[in-house]
């Protein structure tokens, strides 16, 4: 017996230096690490002198792209009239179908809304003809008791605990005809309420569809102008050597609008998370379609396609390939409604022929973010998106840089 209890104690004696050991050496680990936390630091926190700043930076690059705007907007489309004409007709379609859009949704979600007020509205009148029902039956049962219903029970019955009982039970049933009445009262009431709901669910969807054919009719005018506007500038390009000279300045309006955008940008470089450059052939293409002209394909003349083109529906979502910061957002001859995405390193992507821009310039966008909806502005004949990516201000072939080699 000694020898095994000496033989224990050592064991235990050897456990406690051990776990001793253990513990200063988490000990010396917990303290090296909160050296490291030490010597490298919290991150610091975004003060309220970070956020004006950054919110000065915003407004001083959103002046900046409004000037150069501006700029080109008075050098390229005010000085041509067909051009200008085109510009205010198809902003006009764009706006006109971006309200008939929005009215559809408004009138969608009034009719599910009133739909979910008449499935109420039934459930309800079904659940008051069965609460009337179960009254009803109550009723009947009360009146073959008699008008004096405690009394009548108590006479009944020979023994006084069970007409005790039977006091307590009438109670019962006298609470449960209230709690009907009750039920009954609050169905009538929310059926009232459902009424003046659908009634004026009723008027608003009313409304919406007056507002949707005034908006229509406003539509159809603004298509009227686009297509006169286009029939001016057709006109004015009847020969070819007239049509390659407007094909020209187009071209050579964008590469001074991108040449005024990196100069004004150069003070308000982009921070981004990754490099463009490592996304080559892993990008997803901006919208669904096919392919109708890609880069290098010849369009009249010299003049080639420093793009792509991809026909597409009209109103889909046309996405950024990439974050990055949109640049520029309004309507270029030849483009029509343009977006222009800075993704850093001298890295840009742009979307052209668009018949709504959701974002402004300024605004950040995330990769795979909807910035605007396809469309034909521009003078182009059918709905498309004209894309390209530009790295240092020179076009370079977009199709390498995506996953798909079509859309």
């Amino acid at each position: 017996m000694g020898l095994r209890h000496g033989s224990g104690a050592k064991k235990a004696a050897h456990y406690s230096l051990a776990r001793v050991r253990g513990l200063a050496a988490l000990t010396l680990l917990a303290a090296g690490l909160a050296g490291l936390a030490v010597a490298a630091g919290p991150k610091p926190e975004k003060t309220e002198a970070d956020a004006k700043k950054a919110e000065a930076e915003l407004s001083a690059v959103r002046s900046e792209i409004e000037r150069v705007t501006r700029q080109v907007s008075e050098t390229q489309v005010e000085r041509d009239r067909l051009t200008r004409d085109l510009k205010s007709a198809e902003l006009s379609v764009g706006e006109a179908r971006a309200a008939l859009s929005d009215l559809k949704h408004q009138r969608a979600q009034h009719a599910a809304r009133r739909t979910e007020l008449a499935h109420e509205q039934r459930e309800r009148e079904a659940q008051l003809d069965k609460n009337r029902a179960e009254l009803a039956g109550q009723i009947r049962a009360a009146y073959t008791i008699g008008r004096q219903e405690p009394l009548t029970l108590l006479l009944n019955q020979e023994d006084p605990a069970l007409a005790g009982r039977m006091i307590v039970y009438y109670g019962y049933f006298g609470r449960a005809r209230a709690g009907e009445i009750k039920l009954i009262s609050d169905d009538v009431q929310r059926l009232a309420e459902l009424g003046a709901e659908l009634d004026a669910e009723d008027a608003e969807l009313a409304r919406v569809e007056q507002q949707q054919r005034a908006q229509l009719s406003a539509l159809e005018h603004s298509r009227q102008q686009r297509s006169t506007a286009l029939a001016g500038l057709e006109a004015e390009s009847r020969t070819r050597a007239q049509n390659l000279e407007r094909l020209r300045a187009q071209q050579a309006g964008l590469e001074q609008l991108l040449k005024e955008l990196r100069e004004a940008m150069a003070r308000f470089p982009l921070e981004t998370n990754e490099a463009f450059a490592k996304l080559r052939g892993k990008l997803a293409w901006p919208v669904s379609g096919h392919l109708v002209a890609r880069f290098g394909d010849a369009r009249a003349g010299g003049v080639r396609w420093d793009g792509v083109l991809v026909a597409t529906e009209r109103g889909a979502p046309v996405k950024a390939v990439c974050g990055g910061r949109v640049i520029y957002a309004d309507w270029l001859p030849g483009l029509g409604l343009l977006a222009i995405v800075d993704h850093g390193d001298g890295y840009l992507s742009l979307y052209g022929h668009n018949e709504r821009l959701y974002k402004g310039a300024g605004e950040h966008v995330g990769a795979g973010e909807a910035l605007a909806a396809a469309g034909d502005s521009g003078g182009t004949g059918r709905t498309e998106l004209y894309f390209e990516i530009r790295k240092g201000g020179k076009p370079v072939d977009p199709r390498p840089w995506f996953k798909a080699a079509d859309p």
